[in-house]
């Protein structure tokens, strides 16, 4: 697939590089990056509105030394590259001296380009994603004691971006994302609850049907009806899969290398340490073949590789890009991701939480008691500490059976004491780039009435 520039991608890094060169930089990377989307929205089986957009655009990271400057632009001419570079080079020369700051080294560079197959040519008319939609939403209004509707909406965007460096790096990616969802709305005796489901892929075809996402979605709202508080107690906690990325999100920013250089993560001394509970594993995989999250090479160029950054409940590296890397005395890892008009950040690709042997319905049996989390909103934490807190809604267990909904209730615990007694589930779904079990902590703090 190839980009709808004016000019061929590597000419016009190659152009902005040396633009930044004749202006005196001691080195620079640029990027092109050009996007398009499509989104169309109904509710109560009317059109709402449809969204199209096309943007494109240039960026320039220039260094003087240790000194660092970015920006980017909308023009791509030859006569807005120049003037591009020239603003970024004063810039740099004006910036204060970042130590760390600086190309990710050669011998790190990716220099294997594997076909991950990622992006489709499928462009659906706004007329096919109104059709997906409201063949969403319908299915949801079927649905028992559904009474109205957020909206449900139908998407698909197309992405590509071209990356180089003055030492001669110069890699390109193409992406697609095709999504669809809705968020009924279940109402009886006066009283309403809203749920929602949505599914994303790379490839149109690989998308849930329409109507079963509407099913799903209208079944989670039903399901809300009649929720009540309890009073506050300890109990057994069975998070869903489509939250497991709200317990896992926390460690990886935990892990993230910045934070960890800056000293406000709670696992900056667990290096190489157990902080889950033994067997808890969780892989990375970049190369995973239509992953949302998958790629052959990082932000700044760096390679990327298969690994267990969790192994039998042990932390096994830092997520760094080059500055944390320097920071800390270690080697990146190939987990910079694409700064555009400033410096580069830090993110993970494809995540997995290896599944344990039991689904959500049989943790409940074996636990008795406790509150399996439909929900979280609102969450607090202390990311020095790992004190957290979140609003959750559910469904109370008791026997081993879901007994009755429960809503605005809070869920509380220190992070370092919940990653290690977390158990994985059996029931693996793919949220995103997670893919994740439910979680299971046998005794939690539950505060209620």
């Amino acid at each position: 697939m190839r980009m709808p520039y004016d000019a061929d991608a590597g000419s016009a890094l190659a152009d902005l590089l040396a633009h930044a060169r004749k202006h005196g930089a001691d080195a620079a990377d640029a990027s092109l990056v050009w996007r398009e989307s499509l989104s169309v929205e109904v509710r109560l089986g009317d059109l709402e509105g449809v969204e199209r957009e096309e943007t494109r655009s240039v960026a320039l990271r220039a260094f003087f030394g240790r000194q660092q400057a970015a920006a980017s632009s909308s023009d791509i001419s030859p006569g807005g590259l120049a003037a591009l570079a020239e603003r970024v080079a004063a810039m740099a020369r004006s910036a204060p001296e970042d130590r760390y700051a600086g190309l990710v080294d050669p011998g790190c560079r990716a220099t294997a380009f594997p076909d991950l197959d990622i992006a489709d040519h499928a462009s659906p008319d706004a007329a096919a994603l109104e059709a997906m939609a409201r063949a969403c939403e319908g299915a949801a209004l079927a649905g028992k004691d559904i009474g109205n509707s957020g909206g449900a909406e139908a998407s698909w965007d197309r992405s590509q971006a071209a990356y180089a460096t003055s030492d001669g790096f110069i890699g390109q990616a193409a992406g697609t994302h095709y999504s669809v969802g809705v968020s009924p709305i279940a109402e009886r005796d006066g009283l309403k609850e809203r749920d929602y489901e949505y599914k994303t892929r790379r490839f149109l075809a690989d998308l849930p049907d329409p109507e079963q996402i509407g099913r799903i979605a209208a079944a989670r709202a039903a399901a809300r009806l009649g929720s009540r508080k309890v009073e506050s107690t300890r109990a057994a906690i069975i998070f869903e899969p489509r939250l497991a990325g709200r317990i896992i999100g926390p460690f990886i920013g935990a892990i993230n290398g910045g934070a960890v250089a800056r000293g406000v993560s709670f696992l900056k001394h667990k290096l190489g340490q157990r902080v889950f509970a033994e067997g808890f594993e969780i892989a990375e995989d970049p190369f995973k073949r239509r992953g949302l999250a998958s790629r052959a090479f990082d932000g700044e160029g760096a390679a990327t590789s298969m690994r267990k950054i969790v192994e039998d409940g042990v932390a096994t590296t830092w997520l760094l890009n080059a500055s944390a890397a320097r920071q800390l005395g270690m080697a990146p890892t190939g987990h910079a991701t694409l700064g555009h008009g400033g410096p580069p950040g830090i993110g993970a690709s494809n995540l997995c939480v290896l599944p344990g042997a039991d689904d959500a319905a049989a943790m409940m049996r074996s636990a008795g008691r406790g509150l399996f989390v439909t929900e979280m909103f609102s969450p607090s934490l202390n990311m020095n500490t790992g004190d957290w807190s979140v609003g959750v809604s559910g469904q109370w267990f008791e026997n081993g059976a879901i007994a009755f909904p429960v809503s605005e209730v809070t869920v509380a615990g220190d992070l370092n004491d919940i990653f290690a007694r977390v158990i994985a589930g059996g029931d693996v779904e793919e949220r995103g780039a997670l893919s994740a079990p439910s979680l299971f902590v046998d005794d939690l703090a539950i505060g209620g009435l």
